[in-house]
C-alpha cells in the first residue's frame, strides 16, 4: 500500500512558523476580545474563530508543501556497468611534506575526490596504510558515504611506521568480489617511500589477469622536510630528524610505483597542479571490462506539494475574505 513520505525532511524547522503565527493570531482575537470587554460591547465570535482556524490551516498546509509530501508509486530497475576500484592511500609521515599544495596527503585526497566525481556504476573502496593497512571503507556505490570516509583520511589514521606497499595491496585483493566479473583496480595513492617493504613481489604472488594497478606518484625530486604539529594540527614544531639530528628530507620515489604498475599492466602517473593525470588515469580505465550485474533500483514518487499548497492557500483566502459579521448584544 502507497503512503505519503516527506522529500524534504531538512524543512522541518519551517514547521514552527505557522505554530507562531497561531500564536500572533490568537493574541490578536483576545485582546480585541478584552478590548470589546471593557467597552461593554458583546460580539458572537463564531465568525472570528472560524476565520482563525481557516487562516492557520491554511498557513500550516502551506508550510507542510515546503516537506516535499510525495507518494510512492513503485520503482524502477536500472542495470549499471561498473568497475571495483580501490583507492590505496598512503598516510605514512612523509605525506605531510609541504613539497605539494597544500600536503602530500592533502593532494591525494583532492585527486581521489575528483576520481569520485568522475565515476559512473562503478563501486569504490578506501585503504589507508603506511606499515600497516585496514579497510577503512568496502566497496559501495555510495559515493556520498565515500566522501565522508574520505574527508576524515589522515597520516594518524594507520601505524606510525614508514611507507610498506604489500600488505596493503594483498589486503585489497583480498577484498575483492570474486563473484563479479569486472577487472578489479588498485589506484595507489603514495609519495613512493617504501621502505619496510615485506613483500616486494607481491603481484608476481597474486599473478591475477584481471587485476590492474594504477599508481600515481605525490611529491617533486626535491622534496622537503617531514613536519611535527601541534596537538591542534595547526603549528609546525619542528621537523623529524636523523640520528645526528639532521632534518630528514622525503623525496618523491618512483621505483617502486612503477614496478606495481608494471608488474599488473597499470600505468604510473605523477600527480600534477592542474590534474591531467587524473584525465589520463579515466581514459585508461575507460577500456577495462566493466560487470553488468549490478541492478539498482530508483523509487518513483509522485510529487503532492502542489495540492498542500493550493489547498492551503485556498483555505488562508477564505478565512482572510470571510466578513467579521455578528450581531451586537
Amino acid at each position: 500500500m502507497s503512503s505519503i513520505e516527506i522529500g524534504n525532511p531538512q524543512n522541518y524547522i519551517y514547521a514552527l512558523i505557522p505554530v507562531f503565527c497561531a500564536v500572533i493570531l490568537l493574541m490578536s482575537l483576545l485582546k480585541k476580545r478584552r478590548i470589546l470587554d471593557a467597552m461593554r460591547i458583546g460580539i458572537r465570535t463564531r465568525f472570528k474563530i472560524t476565520r482563525l482556524v481557516l487562516m492557520v490551516s491554511g498557513i500550516c498546509l502551506m508550510f507542510a508543501a515546503l516537506l516535499g509530501p510525495q507518494k510512492l508509486e513503485g520503482f524502477t530497475e536500472i542495470r549499471t556497468q561498473g568497475l571495483d576500484i580501490y583507492l590505496l592511500i598512503d598516510t605514512s609521515n612523509s605525506m605531510r611534506v609541504q613539497d605539494v599544495q597544500p600536503d602530500r596527503i592533502g593532494r591525494a585526497k583532492r585527486i581521489a575526490d575528483i576520481l569520485m566525481n568522475n565515476l559512473k556504476g562503478d563501486r569504490i573502496g578506501l585503504i589507508p596504510f603506511s606499515s600497516e593497512a585496514y579497510v577503512q571503507m568496502p566497496l559501495t556505490d555510495d559515493y556520498d558515504m565515500a566522501r565522508m570516509f574520505l574527508d576524515v583520511v589522515d597520516t594518524k589514521m594507520v601505524g606510525n611506521g614508514g611507507t610498506d606497499f604489500g600488505p596493503a595491496v594483498r589486503l585489497a585483493y583480498e577484498s575483492f568480489d570474486e563473484a563479479r566479473g569486472a577487472d578489479k583496480v588498485m589506484i595507489i595513492l603514495s609519495d613512493g617511500e617504501d621502505r619496510n617493504s615485506s613483500e616486494p613481489d607481491v603481484l608476481e604472488q597474486i599473478n591475477d589477469s584481471r587485476l590492474r594497478v594504477y599508481t600515481i606518484g605525490i611529491g617533486t625530486e626535491e622534496g622537503g622536510k617531514i613536519p611535527i604539529y601541534s596537538i591542534d594540527e595547526v603549528t609546525v614544531l619542528g621537523y623529524i630528524y636523523d640520528d645526528e639530528y639532521n632534518d630528514i628530507i622525503s623525496k618523491l620515489q618512483t621505483s617502486g610505483l612503477k614496478k606495481l604498475a608494471a608488474d599488473s599492466g597499470g600505468k604510473y602517473y605523477e600527480s600534477t597542479a592542474s590534474g591531467i593525470e587524473i584525465n589520463a588515469l579515466i581514459d585508461d580505465m575507460a577500456t577495462l571490462k566493466r560487470d553488468s550485474q549490478n541492478v539498482k533500483r530508483i523509487n518513483n514518487y509522485t510529487q503532492l506539494y502542489q495540492y498542500f499548497l493550493g489547498f492551503g492557500l485556498l483555505l488562508f483566502l477564505a478565512g482572510y475574505f470571510l466578513p467579521e459579521t455578528g450581531r451586537v448584544k
